[in-house]
């Protein structure tokens, strides 16, 4: 992404006075904004390279880049305006930053406190999760070769594995044994204590010497975990293998945090680089030793034990459920919490048996973002192959889905539905297969991978679960493509625009052959004719840009401001400025000389290049593409040349009001990036010719 791209982020979110503080994900920017309020979401939306935006409580907002949002961040940063004083308080509080402050005190659209826990859990996570990927791809690669006989089963008990093997299975348990730890640096820095302290605390349950107190100690079973009790100084403590753990290190954080800000209240400055580390490892060594580590080994053991009991009852209920339940965690960042458990299943029971189901969910996302491919090949939508294209590469590759979830689907409400179709049937064939196959826990894998094409090798029985991530990917697709992810109303909208956008780059494109022939190059004769009616209105649009452009007004009626449809999209300047009239009559005209680059065959929209370069669309009435062209009689077609007067559509103002629509019509200017000032009328009436818009040229 340029660094004007990046520029243009920063202004959309409210310029860089406006941002507290930037982090970024694996795909996505994350703002802390001084006032959400100031945030231009479809601006931001309209930045190449940006695939969707996520605004959030408290005003936070997160701009959706994926696998590029590294070096989109490094832009960002390298800004002049993020230097000088981006981040930074304003000299002056304002009212509007009165007004944020406020706000964020309490409840603003969601409850605060709710997307504070859990976007304190996805951070403990997020810097990780390139490591844990990582390490995911060594797991299926030794899961591979067990597979094919090379090496025998790598983690089956009592197995010993070559030196050369044995040092490869080293390079993903390097992750997971120390897993904690990781988390434990990122959730304390999230929470805002010293990272290195919160690391220090959670390595004392790490170290060998820990493990070797339980001596004499009483062995017990606790939630399907084995742990020792033993003494110290008349209390017990409870020993456990802390490896792969992360609900220790999560309620450790919890508890350091808020003792981390109140040490720095009663410690003087002076000396609160010293004693404030001290006294929160004096205070939260013991308590995360005695307390805090067990409760978060038994929450999550009780939590993973209530899972198992469900999956053990009918794993066939259990395929379908986390399927169908996942597209709705993942944007509530609920999903996280499930994926500590994977890790504690693995560490406890030797296997987890939701990544199984949960990889159904995975591939039909994906295969709703290739069915979203096929359409935007289609239909010639470059912003949208982009994007998806994208979205399919992180999903299918490295197994992430927030690209395709944020940057498309929560955005057409359309894919969703058809997108939960493929994750029940890819659920349905593991709970199915599950039955046939005489399996009592389903799918399952005995390592924490990111379910991806790469990965496939690491579940057991491979075939099964290729076969069901298969259904689940293609049904998705198929629906995708079959009933497309746009309404037709945004169908129509988007193919208005993208002619009327072609038509302009063809007549730019052109212009410069018609001066080039005027100067004096030789045209052949039996090419002369076509040649002129080809580039006879790029001929004028390189004589007339220069000068002011009259929109005349396509039908008589009253005039209104755009603000006035009752059309989000129209009302909020979305698709461009403009002004809107509500019709006395029943006739549609051109509003000045031009050819009709786009003339929808239902008759509710027509988008014309008119002479000068300027991009035109008339939208007669409002949602009224759901009558599929009843009352409506089209004049023109795509290609047509049109004159000031020459009728578009006649339509029937009975059939229209009878359906319930409005009959306002907007007309807007597409291309208004490209000129300078829109001049619209805004009250009065108008009769058709008269004039409704001036578009001064660009400086």
């Amino acid at each position: 992404m340029a660094s004007n791209s990046a520029a243009d982020i920063v202004k959309a979110v409210g310029g860089a006075a406006n941002i507290q503080s930037l982090t970024h994900c694996a795909t996505r920017l994350r703002f802390q904004l001084r006032d959400g309020g100031k945030v231009d979401t479809a601006a931001v939306e309209a930045v190449p390279g940006v695939m969707g935006a996520v605004p959030q409580a408290g005003d936070r907002f997160q701009v959706v880049i994926g696998g590029g949002v590294q070096n989109v961040y490094n832009d960002i940063q390298a800004l002049p305006e993020m230097q000088d004083g981006g981040g930074a308080a304003p000299a002056e509080e304002s009212l509007d930053d009165i007004k944020a402050r406020e706000r964020a005190k309490g409840v603003r659209g969601k409850v605060a406190w709710i997307d504070s826990f859990f976007e304190f859990l996805s951070d403990s996570f997020r810097p990780i999760l390139g490591a844990l990927l990582g390490a995911s791809f060594f797991i299926t690669f030794m899961a591979l070769m067990a597979t094919l006989g090379v090496i025998p089963p790598w983690n089956a008990p009592g197995v010993t594995l070559d030196p050369s093997w044995a040092f490869i299975n080293l390079m993903w348990q390097c992750v997971f044994v120390f897993l904690p730890l990781m988390v434990a640096y990122n959730a304390s820095a999230k929470i805002g204590a010293d990272p290195w302290v919160g690391f220090s605390i959670m390595a004392v349950l790490m170290l060998p010497g820990f493990a070797a107190l339980k001596g004499e100690a009483t062995e017990q079973v606790v939630f399907g975990s084995t742990v020792f009790i033993v003494p110290i100084f008349g209390f017990p403590l409870t020993i456990f293998d802390y490896s792969s753990q992360v609900f220790p290190p999560l309620l450790m954080a919890a508890v350091l945090g808020p003792l981390y800000k109140l040490l720095r209240k009663i410690i003087t400055p002076n000396l609160q680089l010293i004693f404030v580390p001290f006294f929160a490892m004096l205070i939260m060594i013991p308590l995360t030793a005695f307390i805090i580590g067990p409760i978060g080994v038994y929450a999550g053991a009780a939590l993973a034990q209530g899972l198992a009991a469900i999956n053990q009852w009918s794993p066939f209920i259990f395929a379908i459920i986390i399927p169908l339940a996942y597209p709705f965690m993942v944007p509530l960042g609920l999903h996280w919490p499930i994926n500590a458990v994977m890790l504690l299943n693995i560490n406890t029971l030797g296997y987890d048996f939701i990544q199984g189901p949960m990889g159904a969910w995975n591939f039909a996302c994906f295969g709703a973002t290739a069915g979203v491919l096929v359409l935007s090949l289609r239909h010639r939508d470059t912003q949208m192959r982009q994007t998806s294209t994208g979205a399919l590469a992180a999903g299918l590759l490295g197994g992430i889905s927030e690209p395709s979830l944020y940057g498309i689907h929560l955005r057409f409400k359309r894919i969703y539905p058809r997108m939960l179709v493929g994750c029940f049937v890819g659920g349905l064939v593991i709970g199915v297969g599950s039955l046939v196959l005489g399996l009592p826990d389903g799918v399952t894998t005995t390592a924490f991978v990111f379910t991806s094409l790469l990965t496939i090798p690491a579940f057991n029985p491979i075939g099964l679960y290729a076969i069901a991530i298969a259904a689940a990917f293609f049904t998705a697709m198929f629906l995708v493509i079959f009933s497309n992810f746009r309404t037709p109303e945004q169908q129509a909208e988007f193919e208005a625009a993208r002619d009327a956008a072609e038509a302009a780059a063809a007549a730019e494109h052109l212009a410069p052959a018609t001066v080039e022939a005027s100067a004096g190059r030789s045209i052949d004769a039996s090419d002369a004719a076509p040649a002129a009616a080809a580039v006879a209105a790029p001929t004028a649009t390189a004589v007339l840009e220069r000068v002011a452009i009259e929109v005349a007004a396509p039908l008589a009626g009253r005039v209104i401001a755009l603000s006035e449809v009752p059309d989000p999209v129209f009302a909020g300047g979305v698709m461009g400025p403009g002004a809107a009239i509500e019709p006395t009559g029943d006739t549609v005209y051109s509003p000045g000389p031009g050819v009709v680059a786009a003339a929808q065959p239902t008759g509710h929209a027509f988008g014309i290049v008119l002479d000068g370069g300027l991009e035109v669309l008339i939208h007669v009435g409002i949602d009224t593409v759901n009558l599929g062209g009843e009352g409506f009689d089209v004049k023109v077609k795509n290609g047509d040349r049109v004159e000031l007067g020459t009728p578009l559509v006649v339509f029937d103002r009975a059939v229209i009001e009878k359906a319930g629509y409005p009959l306002v019509t907007p007309v807007i200017i597409l291309n208004a990036d490209d000129f300078g000032d829109v001049a619209p009328v805004l009250e009065g009436t108008v009769e058709p010719g008269a004039s409704l818009i001036t578009v001064e040229p660009k400086e």
